[in-house]
């Protein structure tokens, strides 16, 4: 659903919700291009919003799902957050900081240790960000 709302808004269509005992806490999509600022990911908001929302920026004992594989910026934000668990769709073969790329989270830590399951309803992300980049490239070479 975040994800969607992204692309509306011409957004790279990535989503992301912080869910505690079974109940979605917070929910935030990519916002970069409106507020023209590259640290406003899916992920880092949602985090941000749940801290609000629990009053605490522990964030011990959630689980956050997200349409695509964090980037190293948010993979390093839920290690501080310490977020419980993280749920991603589809893996990014560019940026990817969960095993595709980097590795971020699958390192023993001495604080805290979050736990990755990844391609999760993988091929409907991965066919949502491909349909919103090529209709980007058509876009952009006037096709569309």
């Amino acid at each position: 659903m975040e994800a969607k709302i992204a692309q509306t808004k011409n957004e790279v269509p990535v989503g992301a919700v912080l869910v505690v005992d079974g109940k979605i806490i917070a929910r935030a999509h990519n916002t970069v291009e409106a507020e023209s600022d590259a640290s406003r990911h899916a992920e880092l908001l949602c985090l941000q919003k749940g801290a609000e929302v629990l009053e605490n920026w522990r964030l011990v004992g959630t689980t956050l799902y997200c349409t695509l594989e964090p980037c190293a910026m948010c993979s390093g934000a839920l290690a501080l957050f310490r977020v419980g668990r993280l749920v991603y769709g589809a893996p990014d073969l560019r940026h990817g900081a969960n095993g595709s790329v980097f590795d971020v989270l699958n390192k023993s830590h001495p604080i805290h240790q979050v736990e990755v399951c990844g391609g999760v309803c993988a091929l409907e992300a991965k066919e949502l960000l491909q349909n919103f980049f090529r209709e980007r490239r058509a876009h952009v070479r006037g096709i569309v």
